[in-house]
């Protein structure tokens, strides 16, 4: 516009929309306060790991199958990149909150209103699904699978589990179980945003139980019978919950659709023009 004779360029459309340039700009402040963040949360988690013993926690399950209780190391710097990859993994986990927060920020001028007051919750009870995955691999899976892995051939061959090799199959099999149990706030969050809906979910059921079957029998190899069904019992109870999650939503949806005003002129109205 003009003001005093001088033209004005706003920054903002008309329709109040970010130019594309100011998206690019939050981008970067957003990705460097999240790496500033991740890089604190590590130095954290190597604070935590040295000051609570974490590295005995995570070694403590093989322990039994050692001879003298200890993981070895061919490389003098082994050691060192073992606790260093604990300390990034525990950082990554701390950092988690602030990660998810800069994406928020990021995202939700995208978002209405209706789909913020679902997709937070949903997302914070995400750590909590994770964090349910990871007890479940710790305390089940994981002892089972080692004491079917070290079980074989013993007759014939000795253990002699390094600690890079042996922190590589633990956090997979961890990261593996809590990443599973995120799938009712993805399928939470993909019907909030229109992308499934429930009669597609209850009509893949049965391609469903296949998949978990084989990733049951893949992330839990001990007793194919006992293991696969421990395994396989939780994660069909989360699919049926993301059914109903869904449910839930085009169900919310629709009432807020019924008490929405109508558009439409009643029979009879005369319009104006």
């Amino acid at each position: 516009g003009e003001e005093g004779g001088r033209i004005v360029l706003h920054n903002r459309n008309p329709r109040g929309e970010m130019p594309f340039l100011d998206h690019l700009e939050e981008l970067r402040w957003r990705i460097f306060k999240a790496a500033g963040a991740l890089v604190l949360a590590t130095v954290l988690g190597f604070y935590l790991i040295q000051r609570f013993q974490v590295l005995r926690l995570l070694v403590a399950p093989v322990s039994e199958y050692l001879p003298d209780g200890r993981l070895i190391y061919l490389s003098p710097v082994d050691p060192f990149f073992f606790l260093l990859k604990t300390s990034v993994l525990l950082g990554v986990i701390l950092a988690f909150p602030i990660l998810l927060y800069q994406v928020w920020a990021f995202l939700s001028p995208a978002l209405e209103k209706r789909e913020k007051r679902v997709i937070v919750p949903a997302l914070y009870g995400g750590l909590v699904l994770f964090a349910a995955g990871v007890v479940l691999a710790y305390e089940i899976a994981l002892p089972v699978s080692l004491r079917f892995l070290n079980g074989i051939q013993i007759d014939f061959l000795q253990a002699s589990l390094t600690a890079n090799d042996y922190l590589s199959f633990v956090t997979r099999l961890l990261v593996a179980f809590g990443l599973i149990f995120e799938l009712p706030v993805v399928v939470l969050i993909l019907s909030v945003l229109g992308l499934v809906t429930p009669r597609f979910l209850r009509s893949k059921r049965r391609h469903a139980i296949v998949i978990i079957t084989v990733l049951a029998s893949l992330l839990s190899p001990g007793d194919l019978i006992m293991v696969t069904v421990i395994m396989m019992v939780p994660l069909i109870f989360l699919y049926e919950l993301s059914i109903l999650l869904s449910a839930l939503v085009y169900r919310k949806r629709a009432e807020e659709r019924e008490l929405e005003p109508s558009q439409e002129a009643p029979p009879g109205a005369v319009e104006m023009r």
